[in-house]
């Protein structure tokens, strides 16, 4: 069982180190292809979606993928926008507390999933300006791999903000 007390600390750690200092669809087309390539050498079943101010700028689903992976990755991009915060630190938090986010603000499970996998994009000074997704892996896999590429892309040492 995973320990919340810790996994919480640590994806607060990662929203603070993760940000940028501007972002646009030249970044997003970078990114996506980064977190592409990772995923296609790891031959992870992956949808990934990048999204700014709510339009899609990035979009790739890999082989052993199904549309209900897109279903997950709206799900996810809602929880996204809601909280500005990746969906795996909305979902431990609720966990840790023992609620659902329908039973804590009454939103339909069928539009929201805080499973892993979505992290905001943030830009410092900016705030909460997309979200990067991925959706085919266990959730705490999907969201280690979206941390994992965008510590790589920006130069953040994985070694203080990791997962165990």
């Amino acid at each position: 069982m995973p320990d919340f007390e810790r996994d919480l600390a640590q994806i607060a750690k990662q929203e603070a180190a993760l940000q940028f200092t501007a972002f646009d669809a030249h970044t997003a087309w970078e990114l996506g292809s980064k977190l592409r390539q990772v995923a296609v050498e790891r031959k992870a079943p992956v949808t990934i979606e990048i999204t700014m101010n709510g339009q899609r700028l990035f979009y790739s689903s890999l082989p052993g993928t199904t549309p209900v992976n897109d279903d997950w990755v709206r799900r996810k991009r809602n929880v996204v926008e809601l909280y500005h915060r990746s969906t795996y630190g909305v979902g431990q938090g609720n966990r840790q507390q023992g609620i659902t986010l329908t039973e804590k603000i009454g939103v339909p499970l069928i539009d929201y999933a805080t499973n892993g996998g979505a992290f905001p994009l943030l830009v410092r000074g900016a705030g909460c300006v997309g979200s990067v997704i991925v959706s085919g892996l266990a959730q705490r896999e999907d969201h280690n791999l979206v941390v994992e590429v965008l510590a790589d892309y920006l130069g953040v040492s994985l070694t203080e903000i990791a997962l165990d």
